[in-house]
């Protein structure tokens, strides 16, 4: 069997339905393989990163490894950002790249280059994956494949890369059964069990971090029952939003950085926090870790390397969640556990000392009420796809995210551009349901070419641009720091009209100036006959309307601005 015949039917065999690429010349062969033989649909974007970002978009929504291709050189070192936001997201995905032929190889001749458009990608991509592959034997490829597919989805989901050379894709191979060894599971003491359950009734102000780990674990009834067995406050890290609906009873908000400030009020006064699939990066904690060292904390996680960084003295229980989860609930699931009352009362009267619309002074449209107008008119929507900036934090801090409603951002890489291809993945994922772009106008200009790919397959996505004509988040760096010389974020910086961009695609737009004018510009996304289709709102946005609150650098993660001064500048 041809080698590229094989590659296109065992991606359908394993239930691949899109595949996002760019084409080039050391792909064709599998491009045209997948057209002629399977029923996989090819979703052709305009740049490899936008292919590598819908990729993942894909393979958020659904647990299943989303694929990109990619041509030889430039077209392989496009991946690469959307390959690292795979990783440091722990998003499993498959990266196929073509490479030169292999007499064009250099090997270990100590030249730049032999063949045209030679490049190593897999020495690139190695610090970023779980695993990278160069198929140098063709009657490799069938185990590659199907190695990839394992370590991509176990244990911490992630991407793998394959480098196909275009001779190995034109060859004929053998077909020969394949051993799926999968890894153990990880056992933890029970003993641990019931020293968490003896914590928790000790406990006077118990509170839940959860983090994207419950999602990627596909835990997120497991994690429902285990909040409703012990009952304790649950806050949650930028990407662990949407394992917990905005009107579940037990839901605090957003910490870290940018997050509610009431939330991080909690997470600095609790006295017992159980972190479930979270990192305690620097966004979450703040510089100054001190005030970790009087509290008792459970960190669970599948990788022991990842506990007792930044944050030390943490219990750590290794285990995937699924299994910790499975393990709590059936030996709690008789034990009553106490309302901690006073501390719920606590967190509700700083709630209400401090509510996410009144923390930003602006003139206009307020972003915070925006996003709780949006997301509380938007019920149909099946997913929020936030860009990184300002608008990130905005809709972190203030969007009613549903049960049933998925929120998508690059969170470890912090990628600008991933939102509107991610989009793409994601209504695709979800059978062309509507999803929600947030997005900011200088995000918008990285990958705006792919208005083309949602025009072209009619998506609808609604795509909502937050101009302050301003790259805003690094503006109110340089009011804080560097006495408001706005280098590069506003002087020497432009956006277009979005409005005339989008409907130069193809796509219906309008655009919004002030507060009056947001309701009526939200129904019109929904209306019946605008529902199925792709539609942009720009909404002006003061360009000096600042993200806070904001957590001061060097302080503890309760001193938040506008109230405290920045110490130092900040290191992230």
């Amino acid at each position: 069997m041809k080698a590229s015949d094989y590659i296109a039917k065992f991606l359908e065999k394993k239930g691949i339905k899109y595949i996002f690429e760019l084409s080039g010349g050391m792909i064709t062969h599998i491009l045209d393989s997948l057209n002629q033989l399977t029923k996989i649909q090819i979703i052709s974007m305009h740049h490899e990163q936008s292919a590598a970002f819908a990729a993942e978009g894909f393979a958020r929504m659904t647990g299943i490894p989303g694929i990109a291709l990619a041509t030889s050189g430039p077209g392989a070192t496009n991946l690469l950002t959307g390959i690292g936001s795979c990783y440091f997201d722990s998003v499993p995905c498959i990266f196929i790249t073509g490479q030169v032929n292999r007499h064009e190889l250099k090997l270990e001749r100590n030249i730049r280059q032999l063949g045209f458009q030679e490049t190593d990608i897999v020495s690139m991509a190695k610090p970023i994956t779980k695993a990278c592959f160069q198929i140098i034997d063709p009657n490799e490829l069938q185990n590659i494949l199907e190695l990839a597919f394992v370590i991509s989805t176990s244990g911490r989901p992630g991407p793998v890369l394959i480098d196909i050379p275009m001779d190995v894709q034109r060859s004929n191979i053998e077909i020969t059964p394949f051993n799926n060894e999968t890894k153990e599971l990880i056992e933890f003491k029970t003993t641990l069990i019931y020293d968490l359950i003896n914590d928790i009734n000790n406990s006077k102000k118990p509170l839940i971090l959860c983090g994207r780990g419950i999602r990627a674990s596909n835990s997120i009834v497991l994690f429902k029952n285990f909040a409703t067995i012990t009952k304790i406050p649950i806050v949650s890290s930028l990407l662990g939003l949407d394992v917990i609906s905005y009107e579940d009873s037990q839901r605090v908000g957003f910490i870290g950085s940018y997050g509610n400030r009431w939330s991080n009020i909690a997470l600095g006064n609790c006295d017992l926090l159980i972190v479930l699939g979270s990192r305690l990066d620097i966004r979450q904690t703040g510089a100054d870790t001190n005030y970790f060292q009087n509290r008792k904390i459970y960190h669970i996680d599948c990788e022991k390397d990842e506990i007792n960084n930044r944050i030390i003295g943490c219990v750590p229980i290794i285990s995937d969640l699924k299994y910790f989860f499975e393990k709590f609930n059936k030996i709690a699931c008789d034990h009553e556990f106490e309302i901690k009352s006073d501390w719920i009362k606590f967190i509700e009267e700083e709630k209400l000392k401090w509510p996410d619309t009144k923390e930003v002074d602006t003139i206009g449209i307020n972003p915070n009420v925006f996003m709780h107008l949006l997301s509380s008119n938007s019920k149909k929507v099946a997913a929020y796809l936030a860009d990184v900036g300002s608008h990130q934090m905005w809709a972190a801090q203030s969007l009613e995210i549903g049960i049933n409603q998925h929120f998508l951002t690059s969170g470890g890489m912090g990628a600008m551009g991933f939102a509107l291809p991610a989009s793409i993945g994601a209504c695709l994922a979800v059978n062309k349901s509507p999803v929600i772009v947030l997005i900011g106008d200088g995000c918008m200009q990285l990958n705006i070419q792919e208005l083309q790919t949602i025009s072209r397959n009619k998506l609808p996505i609604k795509i909502i641009v937050f101009n302050n004509e301003s790259l805003g988040m690094i503006r109110q760096f340089q009011d804080s720091y560097f006495e408001s010389r706005y280098q590069s974020t506003s002087w020497g910086y432009s956006a277009p009209d979005f409005e005339k961009v989008a409907i130069a695609y193809g796509i219906q737009a309008k655009t919004i100036n002030n507060e009056k004018e947001v309701l009526t510009a939200i129904n019109w996304l929904w209306e019946s006959n605008n529902e199925s289709r792709p539609q942009l709102l720009q909404v002006m946005i003061n360009p000096h309307t600042n993200t806070y609150p904001k957590l001061a650098f060097g302080r503890p993660i309760t001193e938040m601005e506008p109230f405290v001064k920045p110490l130092d500048m900040e290191g992230t």
